[in-house]
């Protein structure tokens, strides 16, 4: 009797040890803000465990993920969209909306200078191969070429799009860019400052972010529109798969370690993520529910912990609404309501 319960009991623990772990949220950290609170990018800093924040208005926020509170924010960062880290330069770059990139120095986190790149910019990406920052200027229908090390402008290339949106560098001196009002994926020679290729999206509309696999040479494209979609790409541009995601995607990230594509979807509040089965297969790993316009995320590599960002708010008929992302996307956010969401497998 007792060897029949022992192993009953180690079938038992056996089971329970092999339960499938699903993303759930951990905390909703409420953070003091302003009425109408902006913000866009997230970014993670896995060497000291500080996720930045840019709320635009009130600069770029630095949240302590082991003291799980926020600790301040960037100096001088008002009109910080996104914030890039050079561990090997031991620099930060804060892109402001007006143009300008603040130089930190990233050991201490104090300012350094500022480059202007001109009247706006909206974001910028790392290639390490030739040690450049890519600026992105829809305004302006260009991106701007800056060496990571001196901070100083290495070129212009003009693009025709006047929405520049995701863009990720694969490891071979090139960047792939998404213009989600032009329909279309483009290369950029990152040491030739030139376009060298388009790619088409399919049936979809407005490419938006974009992700790359360095081992199996696999660009990963999200779409809004209608029928949200994951795209991939392999070298010759070709879509080799394709699957279906949330609305009003804004975020993706790829960990290789894992093979899990993360993607982060606003209107209906979904955080979907994607197995790479192999370089040409891909399937749904979950789904789990987050919060309305819960947009931008960043993984925590280590933890696997993914953080994302919203606030309450409501679509005010007295104000114009921005219909081209939904009917109802808000256009008033309420005071004191903008929330660090932090998600964990449980």
């Amino acid at each position: 009797m007792k060897l029949k319960l022992a192993a009953l009991a180690a079938l038992t623990w056996a089971g329970l040890s092999a339960a499938p772990q699903f993303y759930q949220l951990e905390s909703a950290l409420t953070i003091k803000s302003p009425t109408n609170p902006s913000w866009d990018y997230l970014t993670y800093d896995t060497a000291r465990d500080l996720l930045y924040i840019a709320r635009r208005d009130d600069g770029v926020l630095i949240y302590d993920a082991k003291a799980k509170k926020i600790t301040g924010a960037l100096e001088d960062s008002a009109g910080g969209n996104s914030t890039v880290l050079l561990p090997e330069f031991d620099r930060a770059y804060v892109v402001r909306q007006d143009g300008k990139l603040l130089v930190y120095q990233l050991s201490t986190l104090k300012k350094a200078g500022t480059v202007s790149v001109g009247d706006n910019a909206d974001n910028a990406f790392y290639d390490a191969v030739t040690k450049q920052l890519i600026v992105t200027q829809g305004d302006s229908s260009q991106v701007t070429f800056v060496d990571a090390k001196t901070g100083a402008a290495t070129g212009v290339l003009k693009i025709d799009s006047e929405s520049i949106e995701g863009c990720v560098a694969d490891g071979e001196g090139n960047f792939f860019t998404a213009l989600r009002d032009k329909d279309k994926v483009i290369k950029i020679d990152a040491r030739k400052h030139t376009l060298v290729g388009e790619w088409a999206i399919g049936n979809h509309v407005k490419p938006n972010s974009v992700a790359f696999d360095p081992a199996g040479k696999r660009l990963f494209v999200t779409t809004r529109g209608p029928n949200p979609a994951l795209l991939v790409y392999d070298p010759a541009g070709k879509i080799v798969a394709e699957t279906t995601i949330g609305l009003n995607n804004d975020s993706i990230v790829f960990d290789p370690e894992t093979k899990k594509i993360y993607t982060a979807n606003g209107w209906d509040a979904t955080l979907v993520i994607i197995d790479q089965v192999d370089a040409n297969t891909y399937k749904l790993a979950e789904a789990p529910s987050t919060r309305p316009w819960a947009r931008t995320m960043a993984l925590d590599p280590k933890t696997k912990t993914v953080y994302l960002v919203t606030a309450e708010g409501t679509a005010d008929p007295a104000k114009p609404i921005k219909a081209s992302v939904s009917p109802f996307y808000p256009n008033r956010y309420f005071k004191d309501t903008f929330t660090l969401l932090t998600y964990t497998r449980k």
